[in-house]
């Protein structure tokens, strides 16, 4: 990628320093007109092309619609594992990669020319991504399609439950959730058919969160929340109405949904799964899985780096996070071995939480404190406000330490840091810091949503993202916390280290897993050996890796980056270095490929020198 936008570049340099030396000033001034609005018009063809993109694929996936808080598809649910829904998304990007195609790239300057680089790859990378079937292996413990559906419907999500309509829109989408499910079922045994199914650990933990929402009572259903909580304002005509179409839709179609996906499972599948847990795994006569995991590899990070490369640089990072957390022993003179000081820090009482709610109240006074510091360090701030949530129990036991939804684009809700308090040996003190910069300010909060309210951006950008560039932002952001004094306690540094470790551990075992045939049990060991983590968190991040193969690779490759890149501007300018400016240059255009990232950076360090 990067090669092609220097050669990019390169042309358009020549095109435009190039001119007839005894040319008249009236055709000079009639070729700069005439190459201006050449400019103009394909600039205006490729913001239209934007335009259009967005506008069929919030046709084609309303979900993504409703998340933004674009309601006018609240009562759709495609069925997305559908080979016709497939097909159709597929010749969606092959339709508009063909359409960027006739725009004159050389013809596009500054954010134009940046939006048009990443939509291309963008669909690019959707199109040969198509190959890989994805949509045969849709039930996985920790992106658990039951679980996504029932917090929408919660009343406490995305899906809006203000007025008769939205209830109305919920009803008719919920009545879609029995084809969607069942489409699961068939996807899973051409699955079986085919050699492509999922790792038996992933089912057997997925099973118990489909059977929670499994209840013989209604009102115990987290379906049936938004008619416990019918606004006063509706008339009882409608309340009555909605109680009624609300307790036929949930028990003779979705619980029943519920019920066939849990019984295939438990029943059919179950027996098909496999013993291996990787993606490369995988080998019949039209799948390598050694090829979807690199695919996934240079998906996730936007970069060319290879998964052995990658595991390298984990072993490397390792290593190194290793030798600083030595010097914080030697500050709290620990006595005795690394290993011995990952049990001290995992099981000492000192470090453990009394209470699920103590630990929810000490990560929102911590926001206190953050939200006095973090203009030490930028002058570009999101508008929208969010809340500390401890996550729902149904999902507690699989989900992360933490986790960050967005506000609707309109800020009639909250954004939502997610706060993990399950198993409250598992979630140490010290680990707070640095995981609230990751998931709230100033990480996936500051850039999510700036990039969420940035004007001028294509709407392909502002809700979308690359991964190694928002993870990458998040794992950066925790390294803030030096910047902001908040890690001069040792523990706390500490924590921040262990943080880091276990990116960087991320690195080694999820190529492990997916490239190189590491079991489960050679994974946990990794993990144990070489961090302090509890065996709750190390078994739900070891599953975590098995189900989404490369998603963790982006955090790590991310952060390097990012920081190289404050490292060189730095250098670079010396006392002109501006670490307000620079994390502007960062956040202001939302997120990118690394690549192009790499690239604004240089230019932004040369225009000032």
């Amino acid at each position: 990628m990067k090669k092609g936008l220097i050669a990019l570049t390169i042309g358009a340099v020549l095109l435009n320093g190039c001119g007839t030396p005894n040319a008249s000033n009236d055709n000079v001034t009639a070729q700069n007109s005439s190459s201006q609005q050449a400019t103009s018009t394909s600039e205006q063809h490729l913001q239209q092309l934007f335009a259009d993109y967005f506008e069929e694929s919030l046709l084609l996936n309303p979900l993504m619609a409703t998340y933004i808080g674009d309601n006018r598809f609240n009562d759709r649910l495609p069925n997305f594992l559908s080979e016709q829904y497939r097909n159709r998304s597929l010749a969606l990007d092959k339709r508009y990669l063909q359409r960027l195609e006739q725009i004159d790239r050389q013809q596009l300057s500054g954010q134009a020319a940046v939006s048009y680089d990443i939509f291309k790859r963008e669909r690019e990378m959707a199109i040969e991504g198509a190959q890989y079937p994805d949509y045969l292996i849709p039930i996985n413990q920790f992106y658990n399609l039951t679980s996504r559906l029932a917090i929408l419907g919660s009343g406490q999500s995305a899906q809006p439950f203000r007025s008769v309509d939205d209830y109305d829109d919920w009803a008719q989408r919920m009545q879609q959730i029995p084809t969607l499910l069942d489409q699961a079922i068939s996807n899973m045994k051409m699955g079986v058919q085919q050699g492509v199914v999922q790792p038996r650990i992933l089912i057997e933990k997925a099973i118990p969160q489909i059977e929670a929402h499994l209840v013989d009572d209604i009102n115990q259903s987290i379906f049936w929340k938004p008619i416990k909580a019918l606004p006063e304002s509706f008339s009882d005509a409608d309340k009555q109405r909605l109680t009624a179409q609300y307790q036929t839709v949930i028990e003779q179609q979705v619980l029943p949904a519920y019920q066939r996906l849990r019984d295939y499972l438990v029943n059919d599948y179950l027996a098909e799964t496999r013993d291996t847990v990787g993606l490369g795994a995988i080998q019949t006569d039209t799948v390598d899985g050694q090829a979807w995991y690199a695919y996934n590899a240079k998906n996730r990070t936007t970069t060319d780096l290879t998964p052995e490369q990658i595991h390298q640089i984990g072993l490397n990072e390792v290593e190194r996070i290793h030798r600083q957390m030595r010097e914080v022993m030697q500050e709290v003179d620990f006595q005795g071995d690394l290993a011995d000081f990952f049990e001290f820090t995992k099981d000492d009482p000192q470090f453990h939480y009394d209470s699920r709610e103590a630990m929810l109240s000490d990560y929102r006074a911590l926001r206190d404190t953050v939200d006095e510091l973090t203009p030490q360090l930028f002058d570009i701030f999101p508008k929208a406000e969010y809340e500390v949530r401890a996550v729902e129990s149904f999902r507690e036991k699989s989900a992360s330490s933490g986790s960050y939804q967005t506000a609707p684009i309109d800020n009639s809700r909250p954004a939502i840091f997610y706060l993990n308090t399950y198993d409250l040996s598992s979630r140490p003190t010290w680990a707070k810091t640095a995981l609230f910069l990751h998931e709230a300010a100033p990480g996936h909060h500051f850039q999510l949503s700036i990039q969420q309210e940035l004007g001028g951006l294509p709407a392909f950008r502002k809700f979308g993202g690359e991964t190694a560039y928002i993870e990458g932002w998040g794992l950066y952001a925790e390294s803030l916390g030096y910047d902001m004094g908040l890690y001069e306690q040792p523990y706390q540094r500490f924590g921040a280290l262990a943080a880091e470790l276990w990116r960087a551990i991320r690195l080694v075992v999820d190529t492990g897993i997916h490239a190189k045939g590491w079991s489960r049990q050679q994974v946990l060991d990794y993990m144990y050996a070489n961090a302090p983590v509890a065996e709750a968190r190390a078994v739900s991040e070891a599953e975590r890796f098995m189900a989404l193969p490369g998603q963790a690779l982006a955090y790590k490759i991310g952060q390097l980056k990012i920081q190289e890149l404050r490292d060189k501007a730095q250098t670079a300018l010396g006392d002109d270095f501006d670490i307000k400016a620079f994390h502007r240059q960062v956040l202001e255009d939302g997120a990118l490929p690394l690549a192009i990232l790499e690239n604004k950076i240089d230019r932004w360090i040369a225009a000032q020198q």
